[in-house]
């Protein structure tokens, strides 16, 4: 119930594109644009068998005019629906949806009426294709990369959950009831700033894979 409540309000902030033309992706939107593509069965009367090219475009950086991050969904290369984020685009067979953390893309997925789910292809030009890129060509450099990024994480996770724990502890009627809690982990300055720097760029990398959680954002 909860799920099909939030579904339908996601759905409300669907918004008709203006059939603008899709920008073309140049190298320096490499850090502050997301373009993912997939191809679908073209809409009711088009002709049969025929199939048109799903494009989303994410701009981290926010729209010019207000500065809210937006979703736009381009059908044939012409914008078809805008939503803020996360977004819900319906589309032939399912739905697309978009969402995103503080590291860039956190969902970008065609779901089927069924549940199935797949995700959309990255732009090659993209700093998600190239990761995808990685992947592909250097299969073990990719996942040796990847583990490093979750151990970032993790130790990230590891400093900073103690560090919220014990001034929580010194609020008196917790500190009467359970006692204060220590935190095990002294680090120095230059400690904790190496320690959240890696934990950030660990979770950059995940984003990259959209694999960011909110593990990404504690750590970090």
């Amino acid at each position: 119930m909860i799920k099909r409540w939030r579904d339908r309000q996601l759905t409300k902030r669907v918004k008709p594109g203006d059939g603008r033309p899709l920008p073309r992706y140049r190298w320096w939107h490499v850090l502050s644009r997301s373009l993912f593509a997939l191809d679908l069965p073209a809409p009711a009367g088009a002709p049969a068998g025929g199939t048109s090219s799903y494009a989303v475009d994410v701009r981290h950086l926010g729209d010019g005019s207000d500065g809210e991050v937006r979703a736009r969904l381009y059908v044939d290369g012409a914008l078809h629906l805008v939503s803020r984020l996360p977004a819900r685009f319906p589309v032939p067979g399912g739905v697309i949806e978009v969402a995103t953390s503080a590291f860039g893309m956190k969902r970008c997925h065609f779901v089927t009426a069924d549940g199935a789910e797949r995700l959309l292809a990255p732009d090659p030009r993209s700093a998600e294709g190239r990761r995808a890129r990685l992947a592909r060509d250097h299969p073990r450099a990719s996942r040796v990369v990847g583990a490093l990024s979750t151990v970032a994480v993790l130790v990230g996770l590891c400093v900073a959950i103690p560090a919220i724990i014990e001034p929580i502890s010194q609020i008196p009627l917790i500190a009467e009831s359970v006692g204060v809690f220590e935190s095990p982990v002294d680090l120095p300055v230059w400690g904790g700033v190496a320690v959240g720097l890696a934990a950030v760029l660990g979770s950059v990398e995940r984003a990259l894979r959209l694999r960011s959680s909110w593990l990404d954002n504690l750590a970090s």
